[in-house]
């Protein structure tokens, strides 16, 4: 959903207050009969008609919401309550506790709903004493797994274990950190049992379980139109239309109040995709070129900003290119929007790339998978969250064969263990068959750089994927990066905050902050004798080979939403001056294949 169901609400909330307010809408009386007057069409008097005794049926429509409504919301909050209590409980408290209530509850789930009520209207007879309590009996088991499942799967979060720490006691965890964070899918079960409530109530009504007649109930009104459906269809047409409408606005609700609570779990979209002008002529290099990207984002306040703008970049192949910046900077963007895997509320509004000629922007969602994973690849930063943890690693790798092999290809087994060999994970044959959690870090990196060659691509992006790992593994990933680009003559972009790293992989390094590229050129000139004081910044505050303690950059890189009108750097640069804070400065030529976004560069130089 990408907006607040109002319309949802507002039916949900009509239903509720008619419900309310009905003894004193002035309806005519729902068990007046008028013998005579069946089945009487729709006139001002009776604006849905009589029913088959006679009865007014719009008065018996709404007096039923009231019943319906009532039973259904009364058992689903009860069970909702109750249930939510016990699973939070027995999730958290674990031992004996969790033991009685989660076999406690799967004894009532062997009892089936309908053969339970049979059972419950058969002792205790008909009416809202049964009812509502029965319904609460069957909808519990449902809120104790959903509570207890979401329980178990933040309990040991750090946020969690933070508030432990701070000493806070059991009841305080539960109801002010565990609570909020499991109301999603709570919410999503009790839009599911509002609804299968009032379908149950209207089920038991229908076949004489439910409510007693002559009490207005909507099953009760469609068991009543389905035996004269052949020639009075509109009796039950107003009671079905009536319950369609009311589940599927509860559903509707809960899921919008759902995503009002969590605001990860709805994304903001773009309401229009930019359409983006023709593509200048392709560049006569081989190799991979980007000229004047922008990646517009749509805000939750409904405004756009620029998370990359004006980003250009070229790299040859056989050569490495290194992008760095600080965290948020637009780095892993860049990428992302290269192989066409932005998120919904992102998209490509300039710019155009090509890789040996071909422009990729432009391509359609088919032409840009087919193009994935065969002339583009892309080695993300987690191995751990990249891999499929259900699948053995052969299985993996074996799969991206198959989306591009063409017809008459060799067999993929041998293959795959070539490619475990290739990257130097010892043992391939046995490694294949293994589940990543059974590999370590650096063997997991492995098996994604191997998935990444697998159909010899053009061009990989590797966005960080050294991060997460320690120094001797992340000199090895380094080592065979490498040598496979030397062996396959591709093309690396290599997304990193690391500058040591960039000193040893990269031949080019474009340096990014807040969207822009700020200077971009050989990494041995860049790196001797920077022209932008970001750089410049960025080379004082990593470590000194002689040991001198590191400079940090005061400041903070802006949000995108309140960027400074001249140079973005330009609150935290010491050089600043007033041209800085005025016009956007544009990247200029300082030297051949060198560039800056600064309008004082020769005064670094």
């Amino acid at each position: 959903m990408r907006r607040f169901p109002w319309w949802a609400a507002g039916f949900v909330a009509l239903s509720i207050i008619v419900a309310i307010l009905v003894p004193w809408l002035g309806l005519h009386d729902p068990y007046t009969i008028a013998t005579g007057r069946q089945f009487e069409a729709p006139s001002w008097t009776h604006p849905l008609g009589r029913d088959e005794l006679g009865r007014d049926v719009l008065s018996r429509l709404l007096w039923g919401s009231r019943t319906s409504l009532s039973v259904a919301l009364a058992s689903a909050v009860s069970g909702c309550v109750l249930g939510v209590l016990l699973g939070m409980i027995g999730g958290f408290l674990r031992g004996p506790v969790e033991v009685v209530i989660l076999r406690g509850t799967d004894a009532l789930l062997c009892f089936p709903p309908l053969l339970l009520a049979l059972l419950a209207v058969t002792l205790l007879g008909v009416g809202y004493s049964t009812l509502i309590p029965l319904m609460a009996l069957v909808f519990l088991p449902s809120f104790v797994r959903i509570a207890y499942a979401s329980v178990l799967s933040i309990r040991s979060q750090d946020y969690v274990e933070a508030m432990r720490v701070l000493g806070a006691g059991r009841i305080r965890v539960l109801m002010g950190t565990i609570l909020p964070n499991i109301a999603g899918p709570v919410l999503v079960q009790f839009s599911l049992a509002a609804s299968a409530a009032i379908t149950l109530e209207s089920g038991l009504s229908f076949i004489g379980l439910g409510v007693a007649p002559p009490t207005p109930t909507w099953g009760g009104m469609i068991g009543a139109g389905r035996s004269v459906m052949q020639h009075a269809p509109l009796q039950l047409l107003w009671p079905c239309l009536m319950l369609t409408m009311t589940i599927v606005s509860i559903n509707m609700l809960c899921d919008g109040v759902r995503d009002m609570l969590d605001p990860q779990s709805l994304p903001m979209r773009l309401k229009r995709r930019p359409v983006l002008p023709p593509a200048p002529p392709a560049p006569a290099e081989r190799g991979f070129q980007l000229q004047g990207l922008d990646v517009a984002i749509v805000t939750p306040g409904g405004g756009r900003i620029l998370p990359v703008n004006d980003v250009s970049l070229a790299v040859a192949p056989g050569r490495t290119l290194a992008l760095v910046g600080e965290s948020g900077s637009g780095k892993s963007m860049t990428g992302l929007a290269l192989t066409g895997l932005l998120p919904a509320s992102a998209a490509v509004s300039a710019g155009a790339a090509w890789l040996d000629g071909e422009e990729l922007l432009r391509e359609g969602e088919k032409q840009a998978r087919s193009r994935r994973g065969r002339d583009i690849a892309m080695i993300f930063q987690d191995p751990a969250s990249s891999l499929n943890p259900v699948q053995r690693i052969g299985t993996q790798i074996e799969e991206m064969l198959r989306l591009h092999d063409a017809p008459g290809a060799p067999a993929r087994g041998p293959r795959v263990i070539e490619l475990l060999a290739r990257v130097g994970i010892p043992d391939p044959a046995r490694r294949a068959r293994a589940w990543p959690h059974e590999l370590s870090g650096g063997m997991r990196q492995r098996v994604m750089i191997a998935m990444a060659i697998a159909n010899r691509p053009k061009l990989i992006i590797a966005d960080e994927p050294t991060t997460a790992l320690d120094v001797t593994i992340q000199a090895q990933i380094l080592e065979l990066l490498a040598e496979l680009q030397r062996e396959s003559d591709l093309a690396l972009i290599f997304i990193t905050h690391s500058l040591p790293v960039v000193a040893e992989m990269a031949d080019t390094v474009a340096v990014m902050y807040a969207g822009q590229i700020v200077e971009t050129g050989a990494v041995a000139d860049v790196f001797a004798a920077p022209r932008h004081p970001y750089t410049r910044a960025l080379l004082a505050s990593a470590a000194s080979p002689e040991g001198s303690p590191p400079q940090g950059i005061p400041g903070q890189v802006p949000a995108f939403t309140a960027l400074p009108p001249g140079c973005r750097f330009a609150p935290r640069c010491g050089m600043r001056s007033a041209s800085c804070e005025e016009t956007p400065p544009a990247l200029v030529e300082t030297a051949a294949g060198w560039q800056s976004r600064c309008v004082r560069w020769k005064e670094l130089a």
